[in-house]
């Protein structure tokens, strides 16, 4: 019998894991893309660095009685127009913003942000694009990205397609803590402006596309003389961080209450600071709304208070100031590059009365 020949190796195969949509080897080589992402965003109170199980840093120095406030939020279904248009920089610049917005209402500082970014397989262009817009949002906030999770999840989102999520620690001293207690009757009410839909509202915003796109009458890349911009463009602007400027008001004006308008718009966040038996009196004709606005109304047929509901409609942050430091606060806000508006006034609220009346003149 002729010997038998030497049995040859099977082909090489890929791990079972990447054959079922997890390529390990190349999801982990992704680390060091996103250490130079984060590179220029970071502050001396970081004690470690991007890769760790988890992130390290310490209280500045400066605080006697640090509280520490913590926030986290997500971008939501916005997150559907950044994938249909191909874009996702700044997406990844409204998740910092939400969620350290939301930290500079309370007075804190933001020190630390985190991310949490899923997809059904990792596309690195897609991750750095969104990635780099976080590093970006938390320069523009003066706060350190610590680290993150890049998750890659295969049947649980189509391909192409992310979620992308935030959090954030912040620090202020226990006294200087704003949580509205201090708004009284008379205050004045500030406004800084949006640029836009900033991140919420966007199953309306979606729904007035998928409408005139049926209708034929969408392009989302031809330039609009109505926005003086795309379509496309007009909708993914960032939302704005307003954490300087607010940091800036708080070192030398003492604000009574500050809100920051995202979902829900007014009714669902001004009311929240409000101590009882008093009413926030808005005019919503005080200040010019971005052409933006006026596009979705048109397109869905939404209704003038409804507007106010869902949107910001131009107003991103309110600001509750004694009357005697409005002008003092508003010509700090113009040094500083920011457009506010004055919008309404503080009053005593019956027990029947809303907390939110928007009221023509009040700004007066």
């Amino acid at each position: 019998m002729a010997p038998r020949s030497p049995r040859r190796p099977d082909p090489p195969t890929a791990p079972a894991y990447a054959q079922a949509g997890v390529d390990l080897d190349h999801d982990e080589g992704f680390i060091a893309r996103v250490r130079e992402i984060a590179r220029g965003a970071s502050r001396p109170e970081v004690l470690s660095s991007i890769g760790g199980f988890a992130g390290l840093f310490k209280a500045p120095d400066r605080y006697t009685e640090p509280v520490f406030v913590a926030g986290a939020d997500g971008v939501g279904t916005k997150l559907k127009l950044a994938a249909q248009v191909g874009r996702y920089d700044t997406v990844g610049i409204d998740c910092v913003a939400m969620v350290v917005n939301d930290l500079v209402v309370q007075g804190a500082e933001p020190l630390v942000f985190l991310d949490y970014l899923a997809m059904g397989e990792l596309d690195a262009e897609i991750a750095e694009g969104a990635l780099g817009g976080v590093a970006e949002g938390c320069r523009r906030a003066g706060c350190a990205l610590l680290g993150g999770e890049t998750a890659t999840m295969p049947g649980v989102y189509p391909k192409g397609e992310v979620e992308l999520v935030g959090f954030g620690v912040g620090v202020v001293e226990r006294e200087k803590v704003v949580d509205g207690s201090a708004i009284r009757t008379g205050d004045v009410i500030l406004g800084l402006t949006s640029n836009g839909v900033h991140a919420n509202g966007f199953s309306l915003v979606r729904a007035a596309l998928e409408e005139g796109d049926a209708a034929g009458q969408l392009d989302l890349f031809a330039e609009n003389p109505d926005l003086n911009t795309t379509l496309a463009s007009a909708l993914l602007a960032p939302t704005r961080i307003y954490v300087k400027p607010v940091l800036n008001l708080l070192r030398d004006f003492e604000l009574h209450g500050i809100v920051h308008v995202t979902g829900g718009g007014f009714a669902g966040n001004v009311p929240r600071i409000l101590p009882d038996g008093l009413q926030a009196r808005i005019d919503p004709e005080a200040w010019p709304r971005p052409p933006i606005f006026g596009w979705v109304q048109r397109h869905k047929e939404v209704h003038p208070e409804e507007m106010l509901r869902v949107f910001n409609c131009g107003i991103g942050l309110v600001v509750f100031v004694a009357p005697e430091q409005a002008e003092d606060v508003a010509d700090r806000l113009r040094a500083l590059g920011e457009r506010s508006h004055r919008i309404g006034a503080v009053a005593r609220r019956e027990a029947e009365e809303p907390a939110l009346a928007f009221a023509p003149g009040a700004a007066e």
